[in-house]
């Protein structure tokens, strides 16, 4: 079938161990999976609108003129919602061949935990906030959009963080030895009267400033002080950039490392290093 070879992300999810074997599971499995078929389409789509409603009842709820006046109108939307999202994530567990496949995959589980929270307000109180988790099921917009081909620059982003990790264990550490530093000499210096009651409190407001933040809930009165605070305010700028470089250049290096695979066929290039079809044109591609 055409949608068995559009995409990368088709071609897993439509993995012929995965099919149903019964025509009317079959039919289900297609809508509720496929994005390439005008009913998947059309049934993603009306997904996101209705997680997009759920979102939005919960946070209007949140606001107390507007619960007070349309709270029980509020929470009915959110039960017929969630309703609904029960009847989805049941269908997606019948309609595919092996259940367990779909249920820990990453989108069964966020399909899973955000339909739970209304079920917990039933027991706890407040549980139904817990529905913003809902938000994370917006990831299907990648499917939907086919926005999937761009992951590669998201898994190009991760090796950059990975490949900086150590040097930024590094400088968090020497961030953490200054801020500590600094924030005992501002409590020699200024002392309790002047509101750095304590040495993690002196701490807190070395943090403050190096991040340039500057909440200005506590601050030096004294000349030694400020001329400390002044220090630690142009460290903050410097320090600021340091992470910032290090992942550019891992960034980069991870750039130049990242195979460029290219279709023989149509010529589009920057494929994932995963694919074996274009997904532009679904041609094979040639990974020597």
């Amino acid at each position: 079938m055409r949608i068995m070879k559009l995409t990368d992300q088709t071609r897993i999810e439509f993995r012929k161990d995965l099919w149903p074997s019964s025509e009317w599971r079959r039919k289900i499995f297609i809508i509720i999976f496929g994005t390439d078929t005008h009913a998947g389409r059309n049934f993603d789509i009306a997904l996101l609108w209705a997680i997009l409603l759920s979102i939005a009842a919960v946070m209007l709820e949140s606001v107390d003129h507007i619960r007070e006046r349309y709270g029980d109108i509020l929470r009915i939307a959110e039960w017929i919602l969630t309703g609904l999202f029960t009847i989805e994530y049941l269908a997606r567990i019948i309609s595919i061949r092996k259940p367990l496949y779909y249920a820990f995959s990453f989108y069964g589980i966020i399909d899973f935990i955000s339909v739970i929270p209304t079920y917990l307000a039933l027991f706890f109180v407040g549980g139904q906030y817990l529905l913003v988790i809902r938000a994370l099921r917006l990831l299907r917009i990648f499917r939907i959009l086919k926005l999937s081909r761009y992951m590669g620059e998201a898994s190009t982003l991760v090796a950059a963080l990975k490949a900086s990790r150590h040097k930024i264990t590094v400088f968090l550490g020497a961030v953490f030895t200054i801020v500590i530093v600094m924030g005992t000499m501002m409590y020699m210096i200024e002392g309790g009267e002047n509101g750095f009651t304590s040495i993690p409190r002196s701490v807190y407001w070395a943090i403050v400033t190096l991040t340039t933040v500057g909440y200005g809930d506590i601050a030096p009165q004294t000349i030694l002080g400020q001329t400390l605070a002044s220090v630690i305010m142009v460290m903050g700028y410097a320090i600021i950039a340091v992470p910032t470089g290090i992942v550019t250049a891992e960034l980069t290096m991870a750039q130049k490392q990242r195979p460029r695979l290219s279709c023989s066929k149509c010529g589009m290039e920057n494929h994932t290093p995963e694919a074996s079809y274009c997904h532009k044109c679904g041609n094979k591609l040639d990974q020597n």
